[in-house]
């Protein structure tokens, strides 16, 4: 059974809508950002933050092409190193209790990125995270856009 955690505490909503705006004014390009809220949802199992991303991917450009492979990203050359880093940096941080990262990552991560913007990549995966499990724990669902719905 949903529950409305906007209606009944809109604090939380807000808090975690500060950080969100907060990481989508930093430099880190909108396209790989968007990349990240969708791959970390893809793991965490958020059908609604998937199908939201997903859209927001698309209306800002994406391929259709890169979204249906995300899943399996380091399986093709369909994305850049950056991308690359910045998506194996969100799987590491997403599953930290079960992946402890390698050497040869975190070289590969500061060789592309400056400390600010791996932080600012830490506060994106953080924000996502946030959100996949406040709608998956009060069961937030998409809204069909077919016929059927």
């Amino acid at each position: 059974m949903p529950i409305d955690y906007v209606r009944i505490e809109p604090g939380i909503g807000q808090a975690l809508g500060s950080l969100h705006t907060y990481v989508r004014k930093t430099a880190l390009d909108p396209r790989l950002l968007h990349l990240i809220d969708i791959r970390v949802s893809q793991i965490n199992g958020c059908a609604y933050c998937l199908d939201l991303h997903c859209q927001e991917a698309r209306r800002d450009g994406e391929s259709q092409q890169r979204l249906d492979v995300l899943a399996a990203w380091w399986e093709t050359e369909l994305f850049t190193p950056t991308e690359q880093a910045a998506l194996r940096f969100a799987e590491h941080v997403t599953r930290i209790p079960t992946d402890k990262g390698s050497d040869e990552h975190s070289a590969q991560l500061k060789g592309l990125f400056s400390d600010q913007e791996i932080v600012q990549l830490l506060g994106a995966v953080i924000d996502i995270n946030g959100w996949n499990r406040l709608a998956i724990a009060t069961s937030r669902q998409p809204k069909r856009r077919d016929a059927e719905g």
